[in-house]
C-alpha cells in the first residue's frame, strides 16, 4: 500500500497534465506538462527506478523503430518525394474534385503501410498542403481533405501491428509475433477502413468540389524547374523522377516485408528498421551529396518524451491501483464471451486513449489483460480489440493520439487552422460508428477463421 500523500500527489499529477495539454496555455508543446508530471510522479514515489527502467525496456524498442521511420521520409522529402506524388495526385485526378479525394485517402491508407502511422502523417500533410495550397480551396473544403487524410493515416496502423509505436509495445507486454498480429487483424481492420473512408465522404461530400482548377497551378519538382499539369511538355520532367521514386519505394517495401520476417525469427526489428534507415541516409549522401546531419534537427523529439513521461504518469496510476479496479469491473465481462470480450475492451481503451492519449491507455489496458488469466484465444482478442480501440477509437479527440497531434503542429507551421471544434465535429459522428462497426468485424473474422 502506498502513502495516502503518494496517491493524492500521483492523482493530482495526472489531473494537472491533462488539464495543461487540454488548455495549451500560450500553445505550450504538450511534452512540457508531461514531464513536469512524470517529476511529480517519480518524486512522489508511486513510480520507482526500477519502475522507469522496466518502462524504458519496453518502449525503447518501439521508438526506435518508429525514429529510423521517421528518418525514412526524411531522406524521400530531400529526394523530392512530396513534390513528385503531388503531380501525380494532381496528374491522375484529371481536374476532379471528388477524384482527388479518393486518392488522398487511398495515399494515407498506403503510406502508414509503407512507414507508420506518424511517419504518413508527416509525408501525406505537406504533400496535401503542397497541393491544396494554389487550387483555390476555401478553408473547409480544404479541412475535407486534410482531415479525412489525417484519419485514414492514424487509423490505418490497425491491420500491422508495425505501423504504430503503441501497437510494437503492447506486442512486447502480450509476446505475440507481427505475423500472427496481421493474420488476425488486416480483414476486419481494412474492413473498418473502407467503413471510416464511407462516413467520412457523406460528411464531406458537400465540400468536396466536382472540379479543381489547374490552370495556375504548378509543383517545384527540382530545383527551378515547375510540374504545370496542364502542360504536356512536363511529361519529360515528371518521369525524369518515376524511376527513382519508385526505386525508393520498393526499398521502403522491402524493408517493411524484413520488420515481419525479423519477428517471425526472432531478430530485433528496431535493429532491422535502423539499418534500412542507415542505408537509405547513405544513399541520399552518396546521390544527393547531403550529409546524414541534418536529420537529427528534423525528427520531433518531443513527441517522445510525451509519450515516456505519459507512460510515466499511467505507470504510476497503476501502481496506486487503478489496474486493480479495471480488473474488478472488467474480468466478468471479459470472461463471459469472445463478443463481449471484443466489444467491452475496446470501447473502453478508446474512452481511455482519448482523455489521456493511446500510448498509456494501451499500456492500462494491456496490463490489465496480463493479469485476467484468460483463455489464449480470448486474450488475443481483447489485446486486438484494445488495438482497434487505441488506433481508431482514440481520433475523436486530437489529443488522443501522437500522429494527431504531430498533424495539428504541421498545420499549425503551414499557417492553416483547424480548431478542435472542427476536428469533434467530424470525429464525434464517424469514429464511434467506425469503432463498433471493426470490433464486430473482429468477432465475426476470428469465430470465422480461428474458432473451430
Amino acid at each position: 500500500m502506498y502513502h495516502l500523500s503518494t496517491v493524492i500527489i500521483t492523482i493530482m499529477a495526472f489531473i494537472f497534465t491533462m488539464a495543461m495539454i487540454f488548455i495549451r496555455p500560450k500553445n505550450i508543446n504538450e511534452a512540457i506538462p508531461a514531464a513536469i508530471g512524470a517529476v511529480l510522479v517519480f518524486l512522489s514515489g508511486s513510480v520507482s527506478i526500477g519502475d522507469l527502467q522496466d518502462i524504458s525496456s519496453k518502449v525503447t524498442g518501439a521508438a526506435i523503430t518508429i525514429i529510423a521511420t521517421i528518418v525514412m521520409a526524411i531522406v524521400l522529402e530531400s529526394f523530392g518525394f512530396f513534390s513528385w506524388t503531388a503531380a501525380l495526385m494532381l496528374k491522375i485526378s484529371k481536374g476532379s474534385g471528388k477524384r482527388l479525394y479518393w486518392y488522398t485517402l487511398l495515399l494515407c491508407f498506403l503510406m502508414t503501410l509503407f512507414f507508420n502511422n506518424d511517419g504518413s502523417i508527416l509525408i501525406t500533410t505537406p504533400i496535401l498542403i503542397l497541393i491544396l495550397k494554389n487550387i483555390g480551396l476555401k478553408n473547409h473544403q480544404k479541412i475535407a481533405y486534410l482531415l479525412s487524410g489525417a484519419l485514414i493515416a492514424t487509423a490505418s496502423s490497425a491491420p500491422i501491428g508495425v505501423s504504430n509505436i503503441v501497437n510494437l509495445i503492447a506486442l512486447k507486454i502480450i509476446g505475440m509475433d507481427l505475423y500472427l498480429q496481421t493474420e488476425m487483424m488486416f480483414v476486419p481492420g481494412v474492413l473498418g477502413l473502407l467503413f471510416l473512408s464511407f462516413l467520412l465522404y457523406l460528411v464531406f461530400k458537400k465540400d468536396i468540389p466536382e472540379e479543381i482548377n489547374l490552370h495556375s497551378f504548378s509543383i517545384p519538382l527540382q530545383k527551378n524547374m515547375r510540374y504545370h499539369p496542364l502542360q504536356k511538355n512536363n511529361e519529360n520532367l515528371f518521369n525524369q523522377q518515376k524511376n527513382l521514386m519508385i526505386k525508393m519505394l520498393m526499398f521502403v517495401f522491402v524493408v517493411r516485408i524484413s520488420l515481419f520476417i525479423a519477428s517471425f525469427i526472432g531478430i530485433s526489428v528496431s535493429l532491422v528498421a535502423v539499418l534500412g534507415s542507415v542505408i537509405l541516409l547513405i544513399w541520399r549522401w552518396i546521390y544527393l551529396k547531403v550529409s546524414p546531419k541534418d536529420v537529427a534537427g528534423k525528427i520531433p523529439w518531443h513527441i517522445l518524451i510525451f509519450a515516456f513521461c505519459m507512460y510515466v504518469i499511467i505507470f504510476g496510476l497503476n501502481n496506486i491501483g487503478l489496474t486493480h479496479i479495471l480488473l474488478t469491473y472488467l474480468e466478468p465481462l471479459v470472461h463471459d464471451s469472445l463478443f463481449h470480450a471484443s466489444l467491452t475492451m475496446g470501447m473502453i481503451t478508446a474512452l481511455l486513449a482519448n482523455l489521456f492519449n493511446n500510448h498509456p491507455a494501451l499500456m492500462v489496458a494491456t496490463l490489465t489483460l496480463t493479469k485476467m488469466g484468460l483463455d489464449p484465444l480470448i486474450t488475443k482478442t481483447v489485446y486486438l480489440a484494445n488495438i482497434i480501440g487505441s488506433d481508431m477509437g482514440s481520433l475523436i479527440l486530437p489529443i488522443g493520439t501522437l500522429a494527431t497531434l504531430i498533424w495539428m503542429n504541421i498545420l499549425k507551421k503551414h499557417k492553416i487552422r483547424v480548431t478542435w471544434l472542427e476536428y469533434i465535429k467530424v470525429t464525434i459522428i464517424v469514429i464511434p460508428l467506425t469503432l463498433i462497426f471493426t470490433l464486430i468485424g473482429l468477432y465475426f473474422w476470428l469465430l470465422l477463421v480461428f474458432v473451430h
